[in-house]
């Protein structure tokens, strides 16, 4: 995905807040060989970029001074009531380097299994994305993960999918068999008939 970036001079409040106020974002871009960069951004084009989850999940092209590199996109302000983008920090990346970021998980094919279709069961998204280290060239948009063979009272945890080939999950401390990512649960038991019986008992004893 690419976007175009343009040089800025001026730090400060009161910058920021002039180029904020003629529709531009002030940013940042850090890391790789060079030194940090103060850049500025369109902001109706970065709003727009920012709705779309690979935007937040891929390396990026930003082209600037008529040069284009590889960028991950790091730190993101939006103001707490407007609609408008605050400030916006990038990364530089370098093909030869791991890096790490955060990678939607796509499940797929939930309606179809026995779980939800034949037994009625809820299914809990415990972990929407995951962590996870890899080349550049590696990163996937996002993990898509088959839910098509849960049956009752399954759990689903890392050790259970098979990650892109080049691409390492990030756990902190926890093992792949400790990382639950969906769980099975039963569905919501309805009121017993006897309470409903009972409820009912004392209206026809009034008709009497």
């Amino acid at each position: 995905m690419k976007f175009v970036a343009f040089e800025r001079a001026k730090q400060g409040t009161g910058a920021s807040r002039r180029l904020r106020n003629a529709g531009k974002v002030p940013g940042i871009v850090y890391g790789g060989e060079g030194e940090p960069q103060l850049i500025e951004l369109d902001h109706n084009a970065l709003w727009q970029a920012i709705k779309k989850e690979a935007f937040h999940s891929t390396v990026l092209d930003m082209e600037l001074a008529g040069k284009s590199s590889q960028v991950l996109l790091r730190d993101l302000q939006i103001h707490p009531f407007k609609q408008q983008v605050l400030h916006v920090d990038f990364q530089r990346v370098s093909a030869k380097q791991k890096i790490h970021m955060k990678i939607p998980l796509h499940y797929s094919g939930e309606e179809e299994s026995p779980a939800v279709k034949l037994d009625k069961a809820l299914v809990n998204h415990i972990l929407n994305e995951l962590e996870v280290s890899c080349l550049p060239a590696d990163l996937p948009e996002a993990i898509n993960v088959d839910l098509s063979k849960l049956e009752k009272g399954a759990t689903l945890t890392l050790k259970d999918i098979q990650l892109p080939k080049g691409v390492e999950a990030v756990l902190h401390g926890h093992s792949a068999e400790e990382t639950v990512l969906v769980s099975v649960v039963g569905p919501v038991a309805e009121e017993p008939a006897e309470g409903e019986a009972a409820a009912a008992a004392p209206a026809e004893g009034e008709k009497k």
